[in-house]
């Protein structure tokens, strides 16, 4: 009798706690959308799904209505949801919160964002800004980058080992001083980007080699800055020679062209048996992998034994990489022809910032299902079926965390074009093919442009 009202509770608790759906398949006609670049059919589907929409997915709510209102050219609007995600994520987690995911699973708890894609909010704004003839308040963006690089330099004590600082921002930032004739700082922006990229053996920053034109732009601004010894300095680091070229009487058109779509994560699942040693415990798998158990989540080791734990299955996420058309990019203005260079590869930073920091995700969330373990057994103890239930219901609740920023461009390439001056078109061209045509008007200052290939 009581087993098959264990059945009926397991099966009246499954639609509540356990999809084998991941996130991105629930918000799957959104993106079908934006894939198909009927952004206004996109938009509808996003206010109407209200799983977006849930207060612990409403970041991602934001940035999603922020991007799609971009490719909308809707620039106000953007910014209105890129300025809510920005508080949202500045916003201290609470404590309930961690709780709720500890006892649970990480999905029940509030996406708080990947670190990348705080400094990608930073370059949408300043593009926004830009577009509404705001220069001042995309100053005010970039600015913003160095609070940004900071605290992430902080959160790795500025390891060169991990993603400490984003190379792409702080190239944009300098783009923003420059246009704005601060040449100063868009001297030391653009030091800083290339520093990440010389301090790494191969002079890359994950994925991205160092630009050929971040190096000249670098020599560049710190000859306009008098800065003979660092001229000197970074010519033996780059291996070149700085020539100076006259100003542009028509400036330049800055155009980024964002290709592809960002990975999205799919759901893992390992298993691991407890171990204990004279160190301490430790979970182990099939593979050897060891880690030690985390106790700060409240964990109390004079009262855990092996002998009355089992198996764990733990869920993790991993991204999925989607595949790209041609990512080969030239522009042509009367003949003359530029090759687009890549500054930013989300590919790359995504799937690599997860693999950082995956073994102490692991140690937790397997500390985490420990926890529930001996709660188990608490309740097993009193009430065998009741225990068995409680069993039934981890089991079931065991879910990796399958959300991220997913309509980000799976990566960015960037060209300088020199304009001469009045109305001019500028062809953006993939693998020989016209994608688009850029009239301009060459007016003797920077102007950017940014084009989506989905």
């Amino acid at each position: 009798m009581f087993k098959n009202r264990q059945a009926w509770i397991a099966w009246l608790l499954m639609p509540v706690f356990f999809s084998c759906a991941t996130y991105h398949e629930r918000v799957q006609s959104y993106y079908d959308g934006l894939r198909a670049n009927n952004y206004q059919q996109a938009n509808r589907v996003l206010v109407r799904n209200k799983l977006i929409q849930a207060r612990r997915n409403r970041l991602l709510f934001y940035l999603e209505r922020g991007s799609v209102a971009h490719l909308l050219h809707q620039y106000d609007t953007s910014n209105y949801y890129f300025n809510l995600a920005d508080q949202f994520m500045e916003a201290p987690g609470s404590a309930w919160d961690i709780a709720v995911g500890t006892i649970t699973n990480p999905m029940m708890q509030t996406y708080r964002g990947e670190d990348f894609e705080r400094f990608m909010v930073h370059y949408y704004k300043a593009l926004n800004y830009l577009y509404l003839h705001k220069p001042e308040d995309a100053i005010v963006e970039a600015r913003r980058i160095t609070l940004t690089n900071n605290a992430q330099k902080d959160k790795f004590n500025d390891k060169s080992s991990r993603y400490s600082q984003d190379a792409f921002s702080l190239i944009m930032q300098g783009l923003l001083y420059e246009s704005q004739k601060d040449i100063n700082n868009a001297f030391i922006s653009y030091r800083n980007a290339a520093d990440l990229y010389l301090r790494q053996p191969d002079h890359s920053y994950y994925g991205v080699p160092i630009p050929e034109q971040l190096e000249f732009d670098l020599l560049r601004t710190a000859a306009m800055m008098g800065f003979t010894d660092q001229v000197t300095y970074y010519e033996k680091q780059f291996n070149l020679r700085y020539k100076p070229e006259p100003a542009l009487a028509g400036g330049e058109l800055i155009v980024f062209v964002e290709n592809g779509l960002a990975p999205y994560k799919k759901e893992d699942n390992y298993f691991f048996t407890l171990i204990k040693n004279e160190a301490g415990f430790f979970f182990t798998d099939n593979n050897n992998l060891r880690l030690p158990v985390d106790f700060s989540v409240g964990i109390d080791a004079t009262n855990l034994s092996v002998k009355d734990i089992g198996l764990f299955r733990l869920a993790l996420p991993s991204y999925v990489i989607r595949p790209l058309g041609n990512s080969q990019f030239e522009t042509s203005v009367e003949g003359n022809v530029l090759n687009g260079q890549k500054i930013q590869d989300i590919n790359y930073v995504a799937k690599n910032v997860l693999s950082e920091r995956t073994l102490k995700e692991m140690s937790l969330a397997l500390s985490r299902l420990l926890l529930k373990k001996l709660a188990e057994k608490q309740v097993k103890d009193k009430n065998d079926a009741a225990g068995s239930v409680l069993e039934i219901v981890n089991f079931l609740t065991e879910k990796a965390d399958t959300r991220n920023w997913q309509s980000l461009p799976a990566n960015i390439y960037y060209l300088r074009i020199p304009l001469k001056t009045g109305q001019q078109q500028v062809k953006l061209t993939s693998g020989g093919n016209l994608i688009t045509t850029i009239d301009v008007v060459g007016n003797g200052g920077m102007q950017f442009y940014n084009y989506r290939k989905m």
